[in-house]
């Protein structure tokens, strides 16, 4: 009977041990479910609320120069999809920006990024040839400034013509208005970087070549776009002037000689002579001559020797109406040192576009211009400073930013000029 009666004892109170223990086990993971959707709710909230702030997040972008460099870019902000409001300057009226005669040459990997833009070649003035396009700096500002005057439906454009970039004019804007991003792409003369209290100094390195280049001008002939024209391993007979460059010893392994390049309209013709930098006789001679007359026979004669068959010829009456460099010159490249900057008073991020190849560039030889080039990140970087949380992620696109536009010079420096030489 005892024995009886202990055991049911003893099994209330492990049954009572048991009840409480299930009771905090259901506790705890209640406690823990709730934790975890609780933490599931807040990453929800925030990833929807991130993400409805980037949606929404619209910025204010300044453009100053409307050149191909910056109409371009002008292109890449309102195709974004992250500009409340573009504005666009430039000192010169739109006569002046439209009426320039030089012709520029934008190749397959320059075409390509202009088709992303939406830029319809088949409707713009110019000529195909070998994957490039061809046309003159006018036509193709115009081009793109209809193209903005499109996108005015769904962004505020403003383009400002025959409006300088001062500090008068950065006093004018409204506090409210300021830009959240300037680009300055106004040219190797502009000095818009000194008005934003930016260091407007250059960086120059040697490109390991020597060029020279000329210019002819007919008013007699026709202004309409033609595709360039390149002769490769060119040699000179320089006897009359007592240098025998055939006799001397060629590297096997290099790409030897001269290379030239005749493009331009028929009005306004330009040619670009390159050589591989070398201490050959003739670089030498040509290097240091004070004979003005070598460049101006050397071109002379190449031009008829190469130009098209339907162009006419140059002659002693219209060799005046060409202008030519001296001698050979080093080419250089020069990009800023400065490419972007923050001006933590306004909050506003500056980036400077616009690196070339002195000599060899789009308005005096052989069309190199490494603008388009240095534009492939400015998207990335607009998107970027649009949906910036705090100043460490503006500086982070700024660092970023910068980073491209050295590896776009170092490309360039050592491979650029002999791709387009050779392409």
């Amino acid at each position: 009977m005892d024995g009886h009666g202990v055991q049911p004892g003893n099994a209330g109170v492990g049954g009572i041990g048991g009840n409480a223990e299930g009771k905090y086990r259901a506790l705890a993971y209640d406690t823990a479910v709730s934790t975890l959707l609780a933490v599931a709710l807040y990453v929800v909230v925030k990833v929807s609320l991130d993400g409805f702030r980037q949606w929404r997040a619209r910025i204010s972008v300044l453009i100053v120069g409307s050149g191909p460099v910056g109409l371009t870019a002008a292109l890449v902000a309102v195709r974004s999809g992250k500009v409340l409001k573009l504005t666009v300057l430039d000192e010169r009226y739109r006569s002046a920006l439209l009426c320039r005669p030089q012709q520029i040459a934008l190749d397959p990997r320059s075409v390509k990024f202009l088709l992303g833009l939406g830029v319809d070649f088949d409707n713009m003035e110019g000529c195909w040839n070998n994957g490039h396009f061809f046309t003159r700096i006018g036509v193709f500002q115009e081009y793109l400034l209809s193209i903005l005057e499109q996108k005015k439906q769904r962004v505020e454009v403003k383009v400002q013509l025959g409006t300088k970039f001062s500090e008068e004019y950065l006093r004018r804007i409204p506090h409210s208005s300021w830009p959240r991003v300037i680009v300055v792409a106004d040219g190797s003369c502009g000095d818009s970087c000194s008005v934003l209290g930016i260091s407007s100094d250059y960086s120059v390195e040697s490109c390991h070549a020597y060029g020279a280049n000329a210019t002819i001008e007919r008013l007699d002939q026709r202004q309409v776009p033609t595709p360039e024209i390149r002769a490769h391993s060119l040699y000179f007979d320089l006897s009359a002037y007592g240098v025998e460059a055939l006799r001397e010893h060629r590297n096997p392994t290099a790409k030897s000689g001269f290379h030239l390049k005749i493009y331009g309209t028929f009005r306004n013709r330009y040619m670009a002579l390159v050589c591989p930098s070398s201490d050959t006789k003739m670089v030498r001679f040509l290097r240091h001559t004070s004979n003005s007359s070598i460049m101006r026979n050397i071109f002379y004669q190449s031009f008829n020797a190469y130009k098209t068959d339907i162009e006419p010829r140059l002659n002693d009456v219209t060799l005046h109406h060409m202008q030519c460099s001296r001698r050979l010159f080093e080419i250089q490249l020069s990009h800023r040192r400065i490419s972007a900057a923050y001006i933590e008073g306004d909050n506003a991020a500056v980036i400077v576009e616009g690196e070339a190849a002195r000599v060899l560039n789009f308005d005096t030889g052989f069309g190199v211009n490494l603008g388009m080039r240095g534009l492939e990140s400015v998207g990335t970087f607009i998107y970027r400073a649009a949906t910036a949380v705090d100043q460490n992620d503006i500086l982070e696109a700024l660092s970023a930013k910068m980073q491209h536009s050295r590896q776009v010079a170092e490309t360039f420096k050592h491979t650029g000029l002999s791709e387009s030489m050779y392409e």
